[in-house]
């Protein structure tokens, strides 16, 4: 996990992250606090890129795709920070040569392997209750559990909508592409098993959905592009979800949207680990409210019965009319408060610190993005659990002037001793002087 912080006013935009990165195998995890994960996305225009999720993309770390990217782009600018965020996840989209057919099946392979186990496991928990509950199991009960189990998550599947950017003939090309390799899977997972040939059908529908609808699991990366264009007067923020590449397709979507223009003077955007950010915008911590929200719910809609009870010689119509009558009072109580709580949180707590945002100068911006950063480390630090936001943190102001500019950077390095590293930063490569 990490924390990313991207503070926005009219002036420029700062950019914020922490350095932990996990590494688990099997049962055990590893935290490293060396992890770069806020970069320039061009070398000559003002616009950066930070990393959340996934520290890699198929199999190729994160920093090396953006670096390659870099150096194609070259001193290529776009009128808009929408254009750059488009053309980078075009980059990775339409078949790129990073990513060739093996590694796609590779990757498809494994991630339907991945889930068609955890169907696996589902179907053998329900047989182990089964056997639990009836001291034996029948042929047939298996039979139907398997069905059923697979069934569920077909129809879960289902309930999601194909991506944007997917053609709608994608689930097809793939069950036709990958056919055997899902055939495979399936028989190696459920070897044991007797599948009907209408829930191999549904195995290959869901197959398809993995890699289409728009849904995305835990492993997915998160990546936020924030600056200017060359015509953006304002810095504008865009952030993503990428989840892998089968057919020469890239399973993304786009999550959030902010940008600083007339209506809008300030923006602060927190990603990952946002409590600590959610926290100090809103005056109270978000677990705690939702927690506080529930139970409230609970009693606005318990106490009309208690109420009814209390009263006594109703006849049962007057108490039902009386209870349908208390519970429309208590919804409309209840919805009365959340509004005033909402308004309260925005206007004595969000709006106050939107508004010093606005007129911060750059390096303050800069100061702000660093302390969220470092109030969830810190967090992170005195609670029990894995530190899983740490420092040192990277910061970056960019701004339209005087484009990405570093306030605090780490080397695996001392710069001192490898001037040269700096030097050769904009030069040109000699296949492209020629």
């Amino acid at each position: 996990m990490t924390a990313e912080i991207a503070i926005m006013n009219k002036t420029a935009v700062a950019l914020a992250t922490d350095s932990a990165v996990t590494i688990e195998q099997q049962e055990d995890k590893k935290i490293y606090n060396s992890a770069n994960k806020l970069f320039s996305l061009s070398k000559y225009h003002p616009v950066g890129i930070m990393l959340y999720g996934s520290a890699d993309f198929m199999g190729i770390p994160w920093e090396t795709i953006i670096k390659i990217y870099r150096n194609k782009l070259g001193k290529q600018k776009f009128d808009t920070l929408k254009e750059y965020a488009d053309n980078f996840v075009d980059f990775l989209d339409n078949g790129n040569p990073l990513f060739p057919d093996y590694e796609q099946e590779k990757y498809l392979r494994g991630t339907i392997f991945g889930y068609f186990y955890q169907i696996k496991e589902e179907i053998f928990e329900e047989v182990r209750s089964t056997i639990g509950d009836e001291g034996r199991i029948e042929d047939s009960q298996i039979e139907q559990i398997t069905s059923d189990v697979i069934e569920r998550h077909h129809d879960h599947w289902n309930t999601f909508d194909l991506l944007p950017s997917i053609p709608k003939t994608h689930t097809k090309d793939i069950i036709n592409k990958y056919g055997s390799i899902i055939d495979e899977v399936k028989n190696e997972i459920f070897e044991e098993l007797s599948i009907s040939e209408k829930s191999s059908e549904q195995l290959n529908e869901i197959s398809a959905s993995l890699f289409s609808k728009n849904l995305f699991s835990s492993s997915a990366s998160g990546i936020v592009i924030a600056g200017f264009g060359k015509k953006d007067v304002f810095p504008v923020l865009k952030s993503f979800s990428l989840e892998g590449i089968v057919n020469d397709r890239l399973k993304y979507r786009e999550d959030y949207r902010a940008e600083i223009n007339s209506d809008s003077s300030a923006s602060i955007s927190a990603f990952a680990q946002q409590e600590m950010v959610v926290t100090f915008m809103d005056g109270i911590d978000p677990f705690y409210r939702r927690y506080n929200e529930n139970y409230l719910s609970e009693i606005f809609d318990k106490y009309p019965d208690i109420i009814v009870e209390r009263i006594q010689n109703l006849s049962e119509s007057e108490r039902k009319a009386l209870k349908e009558n208390l519970k429309q009072e208590s919804d409309i109580m209840f919805k009365e408060y959340r509004e005033w709580e909402g308004k309260y949180r925005i206007q004595n707590h969000v709006n106050p610190i939107i508004n010093m945002v606005a007129v911060l100068p750059k390096d303050e911006l800069a100061v702000m993005a660093e302390s969220f950063v470092h109030l969830t480390s810190f967090k992170r630090k005195i609670t029990m659990g894995a530190e899983t936001v740490s420092e040192p943190i990277d910061v970056a102001v960019i701004s339209k002037g005087d484009g990405f500019v570093w306030i605090k950077r780490k080397h695996y390095f001392k710069p001192e001793l490898n001037p040269y590293f700096f030097s050769n930063y904009y030069r040109e490569d000699d296949d492209e002087k020629e």
